[in-house]
C-alpha cells in the first residue's frame, strides 16, 4: 500500500522529537504497513491490537493508531483512500491527544 501525507501530518512529524519520529517510522514499518498490505488484500482482515486501530467519534472516515504508549502517548490519524482504483493510507495528524482536536 501506498502512503501519502497532509501538509497538517508533515508539520506536527517536524515537531517530533528524534527518537518519536524513530519510533513512529518502526511501528509503521513493522507493523502497521503490514497490516495495510492485508486489509488492501481482505477488508475483513483484523488490526494488530497492539496498535489499537479504531474509528475516531467526530470524524467520520478517520481513524486513530497509537504508536507509543510510554512518553509521548503517541498517535496519529489516518484515512484510506482510493486513487486511480488504487487503496492508500492518508496520514492526516501524528503527537499526542491534542491531534483529535482537528483528526
Amino acid at each position: 500500500m501506498k502512503f501519502e501525507t497532509t501538509p497538517a501530518f508533515d508539520n506536527d512529524y517536524r515537531r517530533l522529537r528524534r527518537e518519536h519520529a524513530d519510533a513512529f517510522k518502526r511501528v509503521v514499518r513493522e507493523k502497521f504497513a503490514p497490516a495495510c498490505d492485508a486489509y488492501a488484500t481482505d477488508p475483513t482482515s483484523i488490526w494488530p491490537a497492539a496498535l489499537r486501530v479504531k474509528s475516531v467519534r467526530s470524524a467520520p472516515g478517520i481513524f486513530e493508531m497509537t504508536w507509543s504508549f510510554a512518553s509521548p502517548d503517541g498517535r496519529a490519524t489516518f484515512e484510506l483512500i482510493t486513487v486511480d482504483g488504487e487503496l492508500r493510507c492518508r496520514w492526516r495528524r501524528i503527537g499526542d491527544h491534542a491531534v483529535f482536536k482537528e483528526p
